[in-house]
């Protein structure tokens, strides 16, 4: 038998044809080989197998997802864009890692699926759907009503959402705390003596926005306290978002003395702005945030909310499984709709 497992010939051998007819046997036994099955002797297996290897055989993923019903991906649905991501980010880097720790015990791969702001979001998830190449979704950047929770549901695709909606068909979800973010914050500057305190939320239909402001207003009120809604500001998560919340905070006759910042990528725009105006973080103005990568370099030291967001990854991933048949099995024990908890770490710019 003619040797074919070197140089130029080596780098051809990907095909199961051309594999079987480098072993002189059949492409079926190959296949059966391949694929574990039991009527293959074991001296045939380990042959296959290593020349497998040796050769670099790729098997044909497509033919074998339509033969098994499934691909073996899942979907992790995000915006992108300068108005989203700043310079960077790194929150969905993190989770990412955890998800695909979880897929990778079980052979599936996440896929990014990446819609431009300047798409509408359920154009892009329909189209994603019509192609049928992913056997789960993770949808983020929920909306106060998101009609892509409803065609998940229509298709009976398994779905998870990283956000709450009011639109609800049933789906898992898992959510950071902001209620408990949003009280914590609010109890911790009134007990220092703060009575006027602003908040931030997205600019766009987010749903956390409303669930942050709504506790925000909520728990100022267990205090005899109101939010004025002029101290409510709007921005884009980024740098440029916080920039611009410091340029407006600094206009204001009747500037509030504290303010407490859902979106982590806002604060270093924030600080900077601050000072341009002559506001002091810290002595002029409170400051209460969440934690990122940048915040660790700000001074005065932010007081901030933090969680692992590996962990959060590896929540969504495992939630997600024990919803779909194929893997529920090994996740009996995951809780569908779970709230995720922030740590309050305190800092100096309170």
């Amino acid at each position: 038998m003619t040797n074919r497992g070197s140089g130029e010939e080596r780098g051809k051998m990907k095909g199961i044809r051309e594999l079987a007819e480098h072993l002189d046997i059949s492409i079926g036994t190959v296949s059966r080989a391949l694929n574990g099955k039991p009527d293959v002797n074991e001296e045939t297996r380990k042959r296959v197998l290593e020349a497998a290897e040796s050769l670099g055989y790729v098997a044909n993923q497509s033919g074998r997802a339509l033969r098994k019903g499934a691909t073996g991906v899942i979907g992790f649905m995000m915006q992108t864009g300068s108005e989203i991501t700043g310079q960077g980010d790194t929150f969905f880097m993190s989770v990412f890692d955890g998800v695909q720790t979880v897929f990778a015990r079980h052979k599936l791969d996440l896929v990014a699926l990446l819609c431009s702001s300047e798409e509408d979001p359920n154009d892009y998830l329909k189209r994603v759907v019509a192609r049928g190449f992913a056997d789960g979704i993770i949808l983020s950047a929920t909306r106060r009503h998101d009609a892509r929770f409803e065609l998940l549901a229509k298709r009976k695709i398994p779905f998870i959402t990283l956000g709450r909606s009011l639109t609800d068909v049933g789906q898992p979800w898992l959510d950071l705390d902001f209620e408990g973010m949003a009280e914590a914050s609010i109890d911790r500057l009134v007990s220092r003596g703060h009575k006027h305190i602003a908040v931030t939320r997205p600019h766009d239909d987010m749903n956390l926005g409303y669930v942050f402001a709504d506790q925000c207003r909520a728990t100022l009120a267990r205090h005899g306290l109101h939010l004025d809604e002029r101290h409510v500001f709007r921005s884009t998560p980024n740098e440029a978002g916080g920039y611009q919340i410091a340029r407006e905070l600094s206009a204001l006759e009747d500037r509030p003395t504290a303010i407490v910042l859902i979106n982590e990528a806002i604060t270093v725009g924030l600080y900077r702005g601050l000072v341009e105006a002559g506001i002091k973080p810290g002595r002029d103005m409170a400051i209460i945030g969440r934690q990122s990568p940048h915040s660790q370099f700000l001074s005065p030291r932010l007081t901030s909310f933090s969680l692992s967001l590996r962990d959060l990854g590896i929540a969504l991933a495992e939630s997600l499984l024990a919803t779909m048949p194929a893997f529920a099995d090994y996740y009996p024990a995951r809780s569908e709709r779970f709230l995720w908890p922030m740590a309050l770490v305190p800092g100096e710019s309170d």
